[in-house]
């Protein structure tokens, strides 16, 4: 169960960002979208990959990574978009 839990919560986080990036690339705007927010959590969750690899921890790894990934391509979207 233990398992089941940690799987779904990693899942759930690791998707949340999604539909703000699909947001910002629909629409090129990022008016409303704070920057120092996806900072934060990016490295947030880039601590969590170093978690998980000093842990051995192939999940945290995994879901982490590609959080890191959906807010650096977001962090990336809002500098290119910010002045438009």
């Amino acid at each position: 169960m233990e398992t089941v839990i940690g799987t779904i919560a990693g899942i759930l986080t690791s998707v949340s960002m999604i539909p703000q990036l699909i947001k910002v690339l629909k629409e090129k705007d990022v008016e409303n979208l704070s920057w120092g927010m996806i900072a934060v959590l990016l490295i947030g969750v880039s601590l969590w990959v170093v978690y998980g690899i000093m842990k051995n921890e192939l999940p945290i790894i995994l879901s982490n990574g590609f959080s890191v990934l959906v807010n650096t391509i977001l962090l990336i979207y809002y500098f290119k978009y910010k002045n438009q």
